[in-house]
């Protein structure tokens, strides 16, 4: 039984579950809170609204900053449930001191990834609080989206249905630590944060049905799995080979004892299909540049419903779970 929050219950995991599940679904409990998606929809499935806070540190990183994290992270949400991205609120809380010239280009970067995504900020607030009160500047964002495929779902998914990731796994957990802990591996190592919705748009407009989306941000791929396992009734298989991770996050997570699957990205997602549109799906993925190295990992099966099922290189099995502890110093 919890007693205090610790950093695990932020972690997207075990610990972050059981925090969101025992405290606030309880509190707030309602039809469309419990289906547990990336953005609620609303407004007779004409809708999706979706909100998040940005605390990342460092706030600078390769790939990107806290501003178009912020914008990306909100977008991405709402394009996971095949929405266009159309209006955001702005909450900024700034620690006192912080430098201007740093603040501007948080805010430019916010302002080009609005102009990708064809979005507008139409609300927003901002507070200045004592030095020591904030570590630098916080965002929260929160948008609403117009959605384009209905239906798309994690408590949907059915048995047969493929598993596909847009992109290799893990840069964003990877990035944020090597920077926060001032560690240089000599490599091009840089966040995957980028906006999804074009992607999504294509895949839309190329006639995919698409079962259900999920960016897999905190917790990672393996988080993302588990939630949809259990939301759905169903097991999921996925082979090790066939899991793109580069180079670089390889040499992370051996070197460090990190499990690629469990590290955050801000520019990936998890998709479920049916099997009969998987080669059309990676084809119109590997189109575009962000999902270029697009793959099918696995599979939907009944073997062992809720739990997750990797097939190893060395033909063996074992499953993943959810993540559990304090993964990473704050990556979102």
């Amino acid at each position: 039984m919890m007693t205090n929050i610790t950093l695990a219950h932020g972690n997207g995991g075990q610990e972050n579950n059981e925090l969101i599940t025992k405290i606030f679904y309880k509190a707030f409990k309602n039809e469309i809170l419990a289906k547990s998606e990336d953005a609620a929809v609303i407004e007779d499935g004409t809708l999706a609204f979706s909100t998040d806070s940005f605390t990342v540190s460092p706030i600078e990183f390769p790939g990107a900053n806290i501003g178009k994290l912020a914008v990306c992270g909100t977008c991405n949400d709402l394009a996971m449930m095949g929405a266009q991205p159309k209006y955001l609120t702005c909450s900024v809380i700034i620690e006192e001191g912080f430098e201007v010239e740093v603040l501007k280009r948080i805010v430019d970067s916010m302002e080009k990834e609005l102009a990708l995504n064809g979005a507008i900020v139409v609300s927003g607030d901002t507070k200045v609080v004592p030095k020591g009160s904030v570590d630098k500047i916080f965002i929260n964002t929160t948008g609403i989206g117009q959605i384009q495929q209905k239906g798309i779902s994690s408590n949907s998914i059915q048995e047969g249905d493929t598993i596909i990731v847009s992109n290799s796994i893990g840069k964003h957990g990877a990035t944020i630590f090597a920077a926060r802990e001032g560690i240089d591996f000599s490599t091009n190592l840089k966040s995957d944060c980028a906006s999804l919705w074009q992607v999504v748009k294509k895949l839309i407009e190329s006639g995919i049905q698409i079962r259900a989306l999920r960016d897999a941000t905190r917790g990672g791929v393996s988080a993302v799995l588990n939630e949809w396992a259990k939301q759905s009734d169903i097991c999921v298989e996925i082979e090790e080979e066939k899991i793109p991770v580069c180079d670089e996050v390889k040499g992370v997570c051996e070197l460090l004892g990190f499990e690629a699957l469990s590290l955050a990205n801000e520019g990936t997602f998890v998709m479920a299909i049916s099997k009969e549109q998987e080669e059309k799906a990676i084809e119109v993925l590997k189109e575009m540049e962000i999902s270029s190295e697009a793959s099918i990992i696995g599979t939907v099966t009944s073997k062992h419903k809720g739990k997750v099922i990797l097939n190893t290189a060395w033909g063996t099995q074992r499953f993943i779970d959810l993540p559990t502890g304090e993964l990473l110093p704050r990556i979102c």
